[in-house]
C-alpha cells in the first residue's frame, strides 16, 4: 500500500527532526528516521498491524518511541495516510484537537 503525511503530519513530523537535530544530534535524528522507516514499511505491507485507537473512530495508532505516536488511517484499499504525530508527554487534549 501506499504511505503518505498528510500537510499537518508533514509539518509535525518537520519540527520533530528540527527538534532532535537542535538538541540532540544527528545520529540521534537519523536513529528515528530509520525507525519511522520501519514502522512505514511495517504498515504498509500489514495496515492493521498496529491496533486500533480507542478514542479515534477509523484511525489507527503506532508507537514510535516511548516519546512519539502516529496516527494513520487507512484511505482505501491502496493508501495509508498518515495523519499526525503526536509527543506522548503532552495533554492528550491537545490531539484531540489536531485530529
Amino acid at each position: 500500500m501506499n504511505v503518505y503525511l498528510s500537510k499537518h503530519a508533514e509539518f509535525k513530523l518537520q519540527k520533530l527532526l528540527d527538534y532532535l537535530l537542535e538538541k540532540w544530534n544527528i545520529q540521534v535524528r537519523n536513529d528515528f528516521l530509520e525507525k519511522l522507516t520501519a514502522k512505514i514499511n511495517q504498515i504498509s505491507a500489514h495496515p492493521e498491524s498496529c491496533p486500533k485507537s480507542e478514542t479515534f473512530g477509523g484511525l489507527h495508532e503506532c508507537v514510535l518511541s516511548k516519546q512519539t505516536t502516529f496516527y494513520y488511517r487507512l484511505k482505501d484499499k491502496t493508501e495509508i495516510e498518515i495523519i499526525t504525530f503526536f509527543d506522548s508527554r503532552q495533554n492528550p487534549e491537545k490531539l484531540k484537537r489536531e485530529i
